[in-house]
């Protein structure tokens, strides 16, 4: 603006044209001021300053809300992540419910199953037994009636003993060899239930020592916690990862394995030696802080 005013300035010095040369000057004068009074603050001394620190503020203020939107970003992921493990937990034991519940729906299904049939073929022993009493009894019957009709002078044919032997005998026969049918049917069944209960009890006896491996498992990763801190925070470049990575050696190289235990056999005396203690069967835990300081130091 200021440049465009001067040279109509001196376009009108050109022509000759005095009207129009004092009103682009009055213009370009005030244009002037004008443009005095915004760069006024600018030659104040602390204006730059201030400037600079306003600057420094909007700067400061961007990072802030920046850095509040990638940890609010960051927490939302932390959370579906957590979300999302805590969903496949419950799935896995929902799973793990609805398979125990099944096993022991079939379990049951089985031994009902073989009750039933065991119950089945005690009534027929029951029956057999009953039949072989009920044969037992005819004989017993006719050997009665014999006898009497023999006192009255009356005898059967020969014949007629020999039919009915004959007939008792395959009769006999008959019941036996149902009676050891059926035993032998019982002791399939008694089979089958004591190597279902041997499977049953040795079921019990496999998650009783997972149970067990699984607490020993837990009592080794909080002994290595308080001696070495957690896992799940110890970064690989943390300070005390190269002492870890020592005291730790052995599980993963034999020679550092051998190494070590040739130089615990060196000490290895009596329960009893005046001298010495025998050798710990695990970590030696620290004992607990007996002040504050030592409490502070050890935080």
């Amino acid at each position: 603006r200021v440049t465009a005013l001067c040279r109509a300035l001196r376009r009108s010095e050109e022509q000759g044209d005095e009207p129009g040369w004092a009103r682009a000057r009055e213009e370009a004068e005030a244009a002037l001021r004008e443009l005095r009074e915004v760069v006024r603050p600018l030659r104040e001394p602390g204006y730059g300053e201030a400037l600079r620190r306003k600057a420094e503020r909007a700067r400061k203020r961007r990072l802030r809300l920046q850095r509040r939107k990638l940890e609010a970003r960051a927490a939302k992921e932390e959370e579906a992540a957590r979300a999302a493990e805590r969903e496949a937990k419950i799935d896995q034991w929902r799973a793990k419910c609805i398979q125990e519940v099944e096993e022991k729906n079939r379990e049951q299904e089985l031994k009902a199953a073989a009750d039933s049939v065991l119950s089945e073929v005690r009534k027929k022993q029951a029956d057999t037994k009953r039949m072989t009493d009920v044969l037992r009894g005819l004989e017993k019957l006719r050997k009665l009636r014999k006898e009497a009709a023999a006192r009255k002078g009356v005898c059967p044919p020969p014949s007629a003993d020999e039919a009915f032997e004959n007939q008792v005998e395959s009769l006999k026969t008959l019941l036996k060899t149902r009676t050891e049918l059926y035993e032998a049917e019982e002791r399939a069944l008694r089979v089958m239930l004591e190597g279902e209960q041997e499977e049953e009890r040795k079921r019990e006896m496999e998650k009783k020592q997972k149970k067990e491996r699984e607490k020993l498992l837990q009592q080794k990763l909080e002994m290595d916690s308080k001696l070495f801190g957690d896992p799940a925070e110890f970064p690989l470049a943390h300070l005390l990862q190269p002492f870890r990575d020592y005291y730790l050696q052995a599980e993963h190289s034999v020679a550092a394995l051998i190494q070590i235990r040739h130089e615990w056999d060196q000490y290895l005396v009596p329960a009893d030696h005046p001298e010495g203690s025998c050798i710990p069967p695990g970590w030696v835990l620290p004992s607990l802080p007996t002040s504050d300081t030592w409490a502070t130091a050890v935080r």
